[in-house]
């Protein structure tokens, strides 16, 4: 197995940051097609990519993915981190590449009719989705054109839309596994479920998050601008700007200094329904790399205590390191253990905690746009297995709650078996009920995102409010 082969983390974040990966963090999993993997120069003048030097590095990526299982982020930063002479249109043009062929694999392995090569599976996804003539992309690939005709021709889309069953059809077409498209249909009815799956397919945006710490959103503009970059509002974070997708804003100064931090506006949400106050005592009870930390800490106004907790060492290190960037300064980082044991080592703060945010490791079914290798890595059962998981950190962490303090619970997963019924469980076992959302988040902001005014919970989808598929819910123990 490769050692960039990386296990399901099943006590902290999946797969690492929910938000611009999951939470957004400043690590690997942020490295997407809009970023730098190896961080190299990304100002130059513009230029045609090298695709003698593109197409081989494509190749190889794609095969420590598809044949070696390595996560696709990893295995581009590995890759492109070793080629320094790269432009940096030709990083995006190898990272667009090795994401297009992965999320549409499905489709086109089923229009090919037999398992393919890369090298004719890379060629069909130049034709049939980047726009490169089908005999062009045959002759950079070195394959036969008849063998690419099927998913090319005239005839792959009528193939497609003569596919007899309604969710067969919709896998096929939005080149997903069965089982995915039909917990589509089952969450959101089929017709949604076609506009969900088109979503997933789309380029997720560049989203940050403004350090209200150090400065306003307009102010962040302002300075973006400055660096030429244009920015503009999120339509439901108070706090959040959609960037220009092209900029590689690890290399912004505005980043440098902390000024912001790269995270999904469904991510900013969650960390706004928790109305941290200064003052407060408040946890982030799977904390991962930070990147929710950081958004409370900034709605304390670094006052009280914040305490991060996580069973890796690693990702509690990546956290103190960015709030070091971001100037946070009430943060405690705690790692804790994965199993019951970890009870006995939060016991020091049960029935003291204002906010519990339990933001729990999940499938990353709402993340697929950012992550389309995962698509292909999940099994049918893992919602469940995951949901076993949730349900036990919910019961360990509510006790943390002192009477009237407030649980928030979220994933960043699609459909009610690691969503609706956990926060239902912790209802019924964890003796906690409903709280509104309007007063944490508006009643104007909640009514823009399609939530009745007496929501307590919200469902976020891509296709209906640009943001990755998240859920959260709101929950209080009684006074």
């Amino acid at each position: 197995m490769p050692s960039d082969r990386r296990p399901k983390r099943t006590h902290q974040k999946r797969g690492g940051r929910r938000g611009q990966g999951r939470s957004g963090g400043a690590g690997r999993a942020r490295r997407d097609v809009r970023g730098d993997p190896a961080r190299s120069r990304d100002v130059e003048r513009p230029r045609a990519p090298r695709l003698d030097l593109v197409d081989p590095l494509v190749l190889e990526v794609h095969g420590l993915v598809h044949d070696q299982g390595w996560l696709a982020d990893r295995a581009l930063e590995r890759v492109l981190r070793r080629e320094r002479a790269l432009f940096a249109a030709e990083r995006r043009a190898v990272a667009e590449a090795v994401y297009g062929i992965t999320r549409w694999q499905g489709q086109l392995d089923l229009l090919l009719g037999r398992p393919p090569s890369l090298a004719l599976r890379y060629a069909a996804w130049l034709a049939r989705f980047a726009g490169v003539p089908a005999d062009d992309a045959a002759r950079r690939l070195g394959v036969s054109p008849p063998a690419l005709a099927p998913a090319v021709g005239p005839g792959a889309d009528a193939r497609l839309a003569a596919i007899p069953d309604p969710l067969d059809r919709l896998a096929a077409e939005a080149s997903l596994p069965r089982w995915i498209a039909a917990l589509f249909a089952e969450t959101l009815g089929l017709e949604e479920a076609g506009a969900l799956a088109a979503a997933m397919n789309a380029r997720a945006p560049l989203t940050v998050r403004a350090n209200a710490l150090l400065g306003a959103r307009d102010d962040l503009r302002a300075r973006l601008a400055g660096e030429g970059v244009q920015a503009e509002p999120t339509r439901l974070s108070p706090w959040g700007l959609v960037l220009d997708g092209h900029a590689n804003a690890f290399a912004l100064r505005a980043f440098r200094e902390g000024r912001f931090e790269i995270q999904d506006e469904g991510s900013q949400l969650i960390a706004l329904a928790c109305g941290a106050r200064p003052g407060w005592t408040v946890v982030d009870a799977c904390a991962g790399a930070g990147g929710k930390s950081l958004a409370l800490a900034a709605d304390m106004r670094n006052r009280g205590s914040l305490h991060a907790l996580d069973t890796d060492a690693d990702r509690l290190s990546e956290a103190r390191r960015r709030a070091r960037r971001a100037g946070v300064h009430n943060l405690r980082v705690r790692q804790i253990a994965p199993g019951p044991e970890a009870d006995a080592q939060v016991q020091d703060l049960a029935g003291k905690a204002d906010v519990v945010l339990v933001d729990a490791p999940c499938s990353g079914l709402g993340t697929l746009r950012r992550k389309p290798d995962a698509r292909w890595r999940l099994a049918e059962g893992d919602p469940a297995r995951f949901a076993a998981t949730q349900r036990a950190l919910v019961l360990r962490f509510a006790p943390l709650l002192r009477p009237g303090g407030r649980l928030v619970y979220a994933t960043c997963s699609i459909g009610r078996t690691e969503n609706d019924e956990i926060a239902d469980l912790a209802v019924r076992e964890a003796s906690l009920r409903p709280a509104p959302l309007a007063p944490l988040l508006g009643a104007e902001r909640l009514a823009s995102a399609g939530a009745p005014a007496d929501a307590t919970r919200l469902r976020l989808y891509p296709h209906r409010h640009g943001t990755d598929g998240f859920f959260l819910a709101v929950l209080e123990r009684p006074r």
